[in-house]
């Protein structure tokens, strides 16, 4: 089995900024395509972003490109989602996961989700 534990998440105010942290354990992490995905109230899980482990590839909703920016550490077993200029709009839980394919976002993998709130 697999573990990730998101955290970062918090309240901030219109254009402001948050980075999360996914720390992943009990597999192989450098060749891992990563993702994170993000569900408010009421509405449907959608992907942010999700990032390859050999070529830090990228792929981003066309929601927060320009605004947001996937990254990991493989010596520290982490990825990370830097969010900024943030909006209303991007309030959710944020959860990571472990994804099948960089254009195939779909999780196999979960944590257990960090909530971020955008206030207006």
């Amino acid at each position: 089995q697999v573990q990730l534990v998101e955290s970062g998440g918090g309240l901030v105010q219109t254009g402001g900024s948050l980075r999360l942290s996914c720390a992943a354990s009990g597999r192989t992490f450098s060749t891992a395509v990563m993702g994170w995905f993000r569900q408010a109230p009421g509405k449907d899980r959608e992907f942010v972003a999700a990032i390859t482990g050999t070529y830090d590839l990228t792929n981003y909703a066309d929601s927060v490109k320009g605004r947001f920016t996937i990254s990991r550490d493989n010596a520290k077993n982490t990825v990370y989602l830097q969010m900024n200029s943030l909006k209303p709009e991007d309030t959710a839980i944020y959860y990571c996961a472990v994804v099948r394919k960089l254009y195939a976002p779909i999780g196999d993998y979960w944590g257990q989700g960090t909530q971020v709130t955008v206030s207006s």
